[in-house]
């Protein structure tokens, strides 16, 4: 029995060191996985800030434009105002001609009404004169009662010279009516010819500089025809160049791949090649337009086929202006699957829906 004892007191209790080990390499876990926490946060803020930072830049082009914009709407403003300047001009001198025009019916009104008075007055001293005959003939009147009929007859004659005269006057004033009407009608067609030959002008204008930018357009798919026509991952639609999105993209992404990338570069080689040629009055841009399948996609870097094909369409642009085209020449537009090809539901309709086109355009 006091062997045991002594046993008993010569065996030491080890759970306690045990468990402190326990603690220590949990609290050692916990602070590698709050380190890695940090140094995540910390690169994901960095290419975060980047990407404001280029959004930035954008929506500084996007605020360039808009003022080049207002400016030429500013411009066809002030051409439509002296169109409407001259169309009210017209519509002044149309009522001045109008209401010459009551003023002269008016004017033959009274001169009609005058010319009956005059018939009247004309009839009436013929009566009076054929009664005096008739009475001188027929009961030898006195020389006062033929001294009165004379007197009656010459007022006749004076109230018929009268209206002679005011009949004379009317005709003058519908003389210098009818000039002020003749002479309204010429103005009338000064302006109407004025307001036709800048219309002309205009229309002659806005056609030449279509058919120019035009001209330059067929040169530039010309050009690209004869670089691109060895890939059939390029197609030409109408007036737009067309890239399969597997030809610049990988599944899911928005970065060009090296293939995409060497495409590109002699798209923008071509495309600086044809812009030194086209004057710079001329209102052109190239837009790129990203376009997805139906088949809906939601990822940590884009939430929908929306925000793909948008970031498509700017990795295109940011690659030209870093190849040399002019920012201001280029415009961005993302369509999500909204905009099929192919709207049949199978591989080769997706595979034709997902693509890049480029089209160059007016602003």
């Amino acid at each position: 029995m006091m062997g045991g004892r002594r046993r008993g007191m010569q065996a030491p209790d080890s759970s306690w060191p045990g468990f402190v080990d326990a603690l220590s390499s949990l609290l050692l876990v916990i602070i590698f996985l709050l380190s890695m926490f940090v140094l995540s946060q910390f690169f994901l803020g960095q290419a975060i800030t980047g990407r404001d930072q280029a959004l930035a830049e954008l929506r500084g082009q996007v605020a360039q434009l808009g003022n080049l914009l207002k400016l030429e709407q500013q411009a066809n403003s002030t051409l439509r105002t002296s169109m409407t300047d001259l169309a009210a001009s017209l519509n002044v001198a149309n009522a001045d001609r109008d209401k010459i025009s009551a003023d002269l019916d008016a004017l033959r009104s009274a001169f009609t009404v005058s010319d009956t008075r005059l018939a009247e007055m004309t009839a009436a001293r013929e009566r009076f004169e054929a009664d005096a005959a008739d009475l001188t003939e027929k009961f030898g009147l006195s020389a006062a009662a033929l001294s009165e009929e004379q007197v009656l007859s010459r007022r006749a004659q004076a109230q018929v010279i009268q209206l002679q005269n005011n009949i004379t006057a009317l005709r003058e004033q519908l003389a210098r009516l009818s000039n002020a009407l003749d002479a309204s009608d010429e103005r009338d067609r000064r302006n109407q010819a004025v307001i036709v030959d800048m219309g002309r002008r205009l229309n002659r204008a806005l056609a030449s500089k279509v058919q120019e930018l035009a001209g330059y357009r067929s040169e530039f798919f010309g050009r690209l025809k004869e670089v691109l026509s060895t890939r059939p991952e390029i197609r030409i639609e109408g007036d737009r160049f067309v890239f399969a999105s597997e030809l610049l993209f990988a599944s899911a992404s928005a970065e060009l791949g090296p293939v995409g990338r060497a495409e590109m570069r002699k798209f923008a080689e071509t495309l600086v090649s044809i812009s030194k040629e086209i004057p710079g009055e001329l209102p052109w841009i190239l837009r790129v337009d990203g376009h997805t399948d139906k088949r809906p996609i939601s990822n940590a870097l884009f939430k929908s086929n929306w925000e793909l094909s948008s970031a498509r369409a700017i990795s295109v642009v940011e690659f030209l202006i870093e190849a040399g085209v002019p920012a201001s020449r280029l415009a961005a537009a993302g369509f999500g699957e909204h905009q099929p090809i192919d709207p049949a539901d199978n591989i080769f309709a997706y595979g034709r829906n997902r693509r890049i086109e480029m089209r160059l355009t007016q602003r």
